[in-house]
């Protein structure tokens, strides 16, 4: 909001306020020649849109609902404007000058069903006096000019300066986490317009529908509002929805008698993504270490889908979920271009009802069956584990040169490739549930010893891969550019299989994780010829698009077929933030994260979902084309720049702050409340953050936290 500083020019279309002078009132034109008085707002005039605009005609109705409305007046808009009249509704509403006014906007554009434009025109406070009201509604007219260059339909709206004990905003919905069962209140001391403006981040309250407290943040030792009047607002809001036909953002206020006012009623415009009842809990963690990036589509048929098959036959092995749910609920799938697993069925989250963990209510002769069948399996395992690497080793050797390999072979081997991984990723995921660790050996940790002797002997990273295709267990799969090992200098470009070249004293479980990577790096190489061939029958534009497809079309296309007609116009995915720990999805894809997620040392609040990486900028100088918006507090002077930003993190603010109504509209990811923001987030830096769980986290925190899943053992395993 605005206050009267110094005074402001402005159009001068009121004379002297008494109707007088030679001409008519001073800056009148033709555009002006029609009068229009002001309306009160008891006039049924008042809820007319189009003449008083939204905020004032909400207010009217409001008042003749029976709602606690103060009164007031509106200049409308669209004709001029008779300057006695206005004096005289001027002098009636001050007390002949005697009591302070707010003069605030009241456009048509503003307080709709689709876009508030909260904050976007000006509303002036305390104002005193002829010349200084003459001034306000100068400057709330002037806010009609749009950042577009457009000129909005402005009504001014006037009503008496109410100093107000606690002021603050009420949702009749919770818009953060998408719960129409639960109200938000967000109060301060005073006005509400240090909270809508970001000043104050106030103190909220999460009520349910009666005004009990469900929780409030932060906790203070002395509440703003007492339970009594909590349950007055929760009236309120719903006294307002049966009045609007929906749930309310209000602005109110409570005065030094105790009596509560409402200044503002407008639609809540964009509510939170809310998962519907029993989504599946899914997260990266489990596979996180074998697919950390982003994929293409023919990546996600190469690599997750043999996956997802594999552990689902494990998880059937072992009894541990129900058949009928694996035929129907992927244990892998991809969100994004990025790879998630069900946490519940890889038993990497606990049940929802750990009462039903305890009783199992698996049938007891199923439990024997899986008990008998396990228990064979156990003693068998690293037999068959021995057996499936020494055929694998078997089947890599065997595997010539793909530049001369034959179309059948080509499609034969990438057929073998497919139905490898489903057995590797099955029986590691056995082996890792079912053999005892006695072994501290890893693929890993023999890969950097090899790392560090081919460092030592200056190998380019092509020459060292294939002098110890051990080194492929540092780094993921990609079907784009070479391998590239930690700290290397310049790509390799081996074209041949990897050397079936096995680490010496692996278990079986970390045997059968570098067979895996190896199948993978066949694929790679089987993958790119396949490319070759198609750029050079003149089906594929470049190389690098075949990771566009996917498996059936590559498929048909070495077969005899041709590819899909629109596969010279498919553009790569746009680059997604990495998905968080714990998330379910929303209607429309939607991903929204586990709150219980939420607790690292950067974390803030958040305040409009969904996930963004990107860099940040402060607001000046050239705008990165990913720009993350940081800043130290919701100034809805900002606005404008929302358009386009990838995120929004702030020091300070309030989720019911007007930036924060502004960027759930915009569907923008915002976070508040995040100490030091500006200090530590420094333009340019590469951020990812979470408006769900109020997560910021820097590329080197990521970077760290991806370098510890890959020491560690986490990959999937089948409950016991």
């Amino acid at each position: 909001m605005t206050t009267l500083g110094e005074r402001p020019a402005y159009d001068d279309t009121y004379g002297d306020g008494h109707g007088e002078g030679k001409g008519g009132p001073r800056g009148m034109d033709a555009a002006h020649a029609t009068a229009l008085p002001p309306v009160p707002l008891d006039d049924p005039r008042a809820a007319q849109t189009q003449l008083t605009g939204s905020k004032a005609a909400h207010l009217a109705r409001a008042a003749r609902a029976g709602l606690p409305v103060l009164p007031g007046f509106v200049v409308p808009h669209g004709a001029g404007e008779s300057p006695g009249a206005l004096h005289h509704s001027w002098r009636e509403l001050s007390a002949d000058g005697a009591l302070p006014l707010v003069v605030r906007s009241s456009s048509p554009q503003e307080d709709t069903q689709e876009s508030s434009l909260a904050g976007q025109f000006a509303s002036v406070l305390d104002v005193r006096g002829w010349d200084a009201f003459r001034a306000a509604v100068g400057v709330v007219r002037a806010s009609a000019q749009l950042p577009d260059g457009t000129t909005a339909a402005m009504a001014v709206l006037i009503q008496p300066m109410l100093t107000a004990r606690v002021g603050g905003v009420l949702f009749g919905a919770d818009p953060v986490e998408g719960r129409r069962d639960r109200m938000l209140v967000s109060a301060v001391r005073g006005g509400p317009d240090t909270l809508v403006s970001g000043e104050q981040p106030g103190t909220n309250y999460l009520l349910s529908p009666r005004g009990r407290v469900l929780r409030t943040e932060p906790p203070a030792p002395e509440p703003l509002l007492t339970p009594a009047e909590l349950r007055r607002l929760t009236r309120l809001a719903r006294r307002a929805r049966k009045v609007f036909g929906g749930p309310q953002d209000i602005e109110f206020g409570f005065d030094g008698d105790g009596r509560l006012w409402l200044f503002q009623s407008r639609p809540i415009t964009a509510m939170a993504a809310r998962p519907p009842r029993g989504a599946r809990l899914l997260g990266p963690g489990p596979v996180a270490e074998t697919l950390p990036d982003q994929l293409q589509p023919l990546e996600e048929d190469l690599w997750v889908a043999p996956m997802a098959h594999g552990l689902a036959a494990a998880l059937d092995i072992g009894a541990t979920a129900p058949r009928r749910t694996l035929r129907t609920t992927p244990v892998v799938t991809v969100v994004g271009g990025r790879a998630a697993a069900d946490l519940r069925l890889l038993g990497a989250a606990p049940p929802p009802h750990r009462g039903l963990a305890l009783l199992n209510p698996a049938p007891g002769a199923r439990r024997l069956a899986a008990a008998w069948r396990l228990g064979r399996l156990t003693a068998a395992l690293p037999g068959l584990a021995l057996d499936l690497a020494a055929d694998i080793d078997r089947g890599l050797a065997g595997t010539a040169q793909t530049a001369q390999l034959s179309y059948p072979e080509l499609v034969s081997t990438l057929r073998w490739t497919r139905a490898a991984l489903v057995s590797l990723h099955a029986q590691e995921a056995l082996c890792g549930a079912l053999l005892p660790e006695r072994h501290t050996a890893t693929a890993a940790g023999a890969a950097l010893t090899a790392l560090a002797q081919a460092r030592a002997r200056g190998l380019s990273d092509d020459h060292a891969v294939a002098r110890d295709p051990v080194l492929l267990a540092l780094v993921p799969p990609r079907l784009e550019g070479q391998v590239r090992l930690p700290g290397s200098a310049g790509p390799g470009g081996s074209t041949s299989a990897p050397a079936s070249v096995g680490a010496p004293g692996l278990p079986p479980r970390e045997a059968l994780r570098l067979r895996i990577r190896w199948v993978q790096e066949l694929q790679v190489r089987l993958v790119r010829e396949a490319a070759r061939r198609l750029v050079a029958r003149g089906e594929l534009g470049a190389p690098g698009r075949v990771g566009l497809l996917r498996w059936p079309e590559l498929m048909a296309a070495l077969t005899g077929g041709r590819l899909p007609g629109d596969a010279g116009e498919r553009l790569p995915r746009a680059t997604s933030a990495r998905l968080p720990d714990a998330f379910r999805i929303a209607e429309g894809g939607a991903v929204v994260a586990e709150r219980s997620a939420r607790g690292t040392a950067e974390s803030g609040r958040g305040v409009s979902g969904g996930r963004a990486a990107g860099t940040a900028w402060d607001g000046s100088g050239a705008r990165p084309p990913d720009a993350v918006l940081v800043v130290r507090t919701l100034d809805p002077a900002l606005a404008h720049l929302l358009p386009g930003l990838a995120g929004l993190v702030a020091q300070t603010g309030s989720p019911l702050s007007h930036l924060a109504v502004l960027a759930r509209e915009f569907a923008l990811p915002a976070v508040v409340g995040v100490s030091d923001a500006v200090r530590r987030f420094p333009p340019g830096s590469r951020l990812t953050l979470d408006g769900t769980t109020g997560d910021v986290q820097t590329d080197a925190d990521t970077d760290t936290d991806t370098d510890t899943e890959g020491t560690a053992d986490t990959d999937p395993e089948v409950p016991r």
